[in-house]
């Protein structure tokens, strides 16, 4: 039996396929190599340009920051004008400066009669009711005008 020729011609043929093999692995290996530097180099440059100092998160940061500082001067800008619009008003119209002397400094004219009534009570369903200080001034007012009206003396 001739075993050792055909093993040899079976290694022959095998190094033939083997060297074949490792030439077009090589020529992959260079391919798959210069793809991976490739890969490598874009990731570092995403990262850098993602989350550097100047990167593109600081940039999404920063735009909310400029967003959130135009609302703040639209909303400092609108207090202004109407600050601007009372202060005209102050200016100008006696009848609007009577209101606030009257609201803030609670004075009156002469021979001008100011009520006040305590805040309504609520019962337990709900139903506001009038507090006995105004039922008091109430009665009052109707026994003045029944006075009134039957000529008696005011």
């Amino acid at each position: 039996m001739p075993k050792g020729p055909i093993c040899l011609l079976l290694l022959l043929q095998l190094d033939g396929n083997l060297k074949r093999y490792f030439e077009l692995n090589s020529k992959k290996n260079k391919y798959w190599k210069i793809l991976l530097i490739v890969f490598c180099f874009l990731v570092s440059i995403v990262a850098w340009l993602g989350f550097s100092e100047r990167g593109l998160i600081h940039l999404y940061h920063t735009e909310m920051e400029r967003q959130s500082y135009i609302v703040r001067i639209r909303q400092l800008a609108e207090e202004n004008q109407t600050l601007l619009e009372e202060v005209h008003r102050l200016r100008t119209d006696m009848k609007y400066i009577e209101s606030i002397v009257k609201e803030q400094f609670n004075l009156i004219k002469p021979n001008e009669v100011v009520y006040r009534f305590n805040k309504a009570k609520t019962r337990n369903n709900g139903i506001t009711t009038i507090t006995q200080n105004a039922k008091h001034i109430d009665q009052k007012a109707r026994s003045k005008k029944e006075i009134g009206s039957d000529g008696d003396t005011q």
